[in-house]
């Protein structure tokens, strides 16, 4: 990262990354970044994230278009952990739901679905 920022603690090579609206304030989603997603979405202005599963960086909505563009990156007390502010386009779940945080713990849904993932996925592998 470059000399004038923060010291980010990153583990295993990842730090979580904290994604709010940064209007509505709604907490959307929680997702892991390495130092070069950090890099790529300080460079284009859209959030990058680094997918533990398929071991790759990914753009949030290259596949469905509900990219995040990042207005401004905070970093916590301890320095592991990140906040990103975005204004989201779309939903930000890959389930259809704005934010990933739309049921409760004994799984009763508190919000609309914004799509359907069958059609947006249909012929990217999801």
């Amino acid at each position: 990262m470059e000399s004038d920022q923060m010291n980010v603690h990153f583990t295993d090579g990842l730090v979580p990354v904290v994604v709010q609206d940064i209007v509505s304030l709604e907490i959307l989603m929680v997702a892991y970044a390495d130092e070069a997603a950090i890099m790529l979405t300080q460079e284009t202005g859209y959030a990058h994230y680094f997918s533990r599963s398929r071991k790759k960086i990914w753009k949030k909505g290259e596949e469905s278009g509900h990219v995040q563009r990042v207005r401004q990156i905070l970093i916590d007390c301890d320095e592991d952990c990140l906040l990103y502010l975005v204004e989201q386009t779309g939903a930000a779940c890959h389930t259809g739901y704005r934010t990933c945080f739309y049921r409760t713990l004994s799984g009763e849904i508190v919000s609309d679905q914004l799509f359907d993932p069958s059609e947006v996925y249909a012929n990217k592998g999801q």
